[in-house]
């Protein structure tokens, strides 16, 4: 009586299949990782924008409605909210917006100042519009006062 011990395993064949098969797997996988990736760092920079943008709009609005009076100047590309007690200074570049001690790293394509409707150069301000460059998605801002009697008199 002879006994047939026969091993069942995979053969060579079978187990280069598997490990080409695992392989396309994983590569397939890592693509997928890198795609969401990217996404999530676009996301992230879209969302660090709109908040330095809303940084700016807050920042701007309480100013703008904390001080008596706000005058620009476009030689030093320099607006300045000034009351009885202190005052404020805005400095605008291509790059960025300082106000005293803050940065806002917003790239400005143009800015118009505008005093009772009218867009004006230089002098007393009561509204402005500020456009962002291709980099924030050329979003504007447009913020505005109203005057009291006393910005008229001379």
């Amino acid at each position: 009586m002879k006994q047939d011990h026969k091993i069942t395993a995979f053969t060579l064949s079978e187990m280069l299949i598997v490990l080409i098969l695992t392989a396309v797997v994983v590569g397939l996988a890592f693509s997928v990782l890198s795609l969401v990736q990217r996404h999530m760092t676009s996301i992230q920079n879209n969302f660090q924008q709109a908040t330095a943008l809303n940084k700016l709009e807050t920042s701007l609005w309480i100013d703008f409605n904390r001080y008596n009076t706000i005058k620009y100047n476009d030689i030093e590309n320099q607006m300045v909210f000034s009351s009885e007690i202190d005052s404020i200074h805005y400095t605008f570049t291509k790059e960025y917006i300082v106000k005293t001690l803050d940065t806002f790293r917003i790239p400005l394509d143009n800015k118009t100042v505008f005093f009772n409707g009218d867009v004006i150069q230089n002098g007393t301000i009561d509204a402005f519009k500020l456009e962002t460059s291709k980099a924030f998605q050329n979003q504007k801002l447009f913020i505005y006062k109203d005057n009291a009697a006393s910005a008229y008199m001379k």
